[in-house]
Parts: C-alpha cells; structure tokens; sequence
C-alpha cells in the first residue's frame, strides 16, 4: 500500500476541506490569496484553455455588494424576479440525490435549533450566504458565455483547487451556488462585459470554530455504492 508524508499531507488537505459557515474577521494577506490563486491555475483545462475568471472581493467592494443582494433577498416580492441563469440542480429529484440534499439541509438547521416551521429563522440564515457567512473575503468566478461543457468540468477542478490551496495554508472556504440567483446585482455592481456569466461565489477566511454551524460534517457514501472495479 502506498503511503509516504507527501501522500498522508495531500490526503489530509483533502479529507480536511470543508464547507465554513462562518468565520473570522481576520484579513487575509493580499499576498496569500495571490499565491493561492496562482497555484490553483494549475488545474487541467482542454487544450489550455484555461476558462476561469476570479474578481477578489475585500473591504467596501465586499461590503457594498452583500447589501445589495441581501436586500433583494430579504424583499421577497424583489427576489422572485431574481432567477439563476444556469440550473445548477436537476429539476426533477430522485433518491439518492434528494435524500443526502434534505439531510445536510436538516442537520444544518438542527445545529442552528431551526425547525420546519421557523420560516424566518431559515430565510436568514440563507440570507448569511450573501455576508460570505462574514469571511474578509469573497470571491465571484464569472465564465465566458461561448464555453461549453468541458470548459465547465474544467472550472471545477480549478475551484477544487483554490479550495485545497486555502486549506494547505490554514484557511478554510465554502462555495457557493446561492450567488447565481442574483447574477444580475452581481454583473452590475462588477461591471461584467455582456459576455461573462456568473459561475458562483466562495467565502475565504479563517474559519470561526465556536460557531454551531461549522461542527457539521457531512457524510459521504461507501466506495460501493459508486465504484465498481472491472478485472
């Protein structure tokens, strides 16, 4: 069996990464995010084509567009008029894609002592996605309208990477798909050329551990429920 300190470190990286609902106000160094950024370049893309673009948001840039979105999201009638430009998940759930989705879902709200019936209580915390759950800093990764596909699966490895970067340098993150429903507030207060679409956003910080939230681990299925080795 294959095992060496650069192995036990890169699976550490890896089985430590988590998604962080909240965090510190500690700055991060300019310099840090840089060098996560460029190593996390190094994803694969086909034929190089390298289909990511990251705005870094710290400060009043961050600031100013939290308040923006949040009061879309917190004007419920502003919000329905604010729809995702992608579907990012299947329009018709099935097992076991919808049990695993409504288990991390109740087992966050169960730490944070919200029941089914605390519409209001859910609605906020929702509503902390567009405070990058107070990270010092947020990230907006945009595409170009004319990438297909792969260009897409190529984006997740790069995303992957910034993940796992932050976490090798004691940095925590979480991505976030909740952005895309208000690409519109997003490209606005960016400035976004019509032909950059709005991916997601991700918090970057360091993560606040007496927080509830943050002690959810969530599960992951067995090798045999999605591996089948074929001699």
């Amino acid at each position: 069996m294959i095992s060496n300190p650069v192995q036990e470190t890169v699976d550490q990286v890896i089985r430590s990464r988590r998604s962080l609902r909240a965090f510190l106000p500690t700055p991060i160094a300019a310099e840090d995010i840089q060098s996560i950024l460029e190593v996390a370049a190094r994803a694969p893309s086909g034929t190089n084509t390298q289909p990511w673009k990251v705005f870094v948001l710290r400060g009043q840039s961050l600031q100013r567009l939290s308040e923006a979105i949040l009061a879309a999201h917190n004007d419920l009638e502003v919000a329905k008029t604010h729809t995702e430009e992608y579907k990012y998940y299947p329009v018709e759930w099935r097992s076991p894609y919808i049990d695993r989705r409504r288990k991390v879902g109740w087992d966050l709200y169960a730490l944070l002592g919200l029941t089914r019936e605390n519409k209001l209580g859910m609605h906020i915390q929702h509503g902390r996605n567009y405070q990058f759950f107070d990270a010092p800093v947020g990230l907006i990764f945009t595409i170009d309208r004319i990438m297909e596909q792969g260009s897409w699966l190529d984006y997740g490895m790069f995303l992957q990477n910034i993940m796992l970067a932050a976490r090798a340098r004691g940095l925590d993150t979480c991505p976030q798909a909740a952005f895309t429903q208000y690409h519109q507030i997003i490209e606005k207060h960016l400035q976004l050329p019509e032909d950059q679409m709005v991916v997601c956003g991700m918090s970057l910080g360091f993560a606040d551990m007496t927080k509830v939230e943050n002690t959810l681990i969530t599960e992951r299925a067995a090798l045999t429920e999605f591996v089948q080795f074929l001699d």
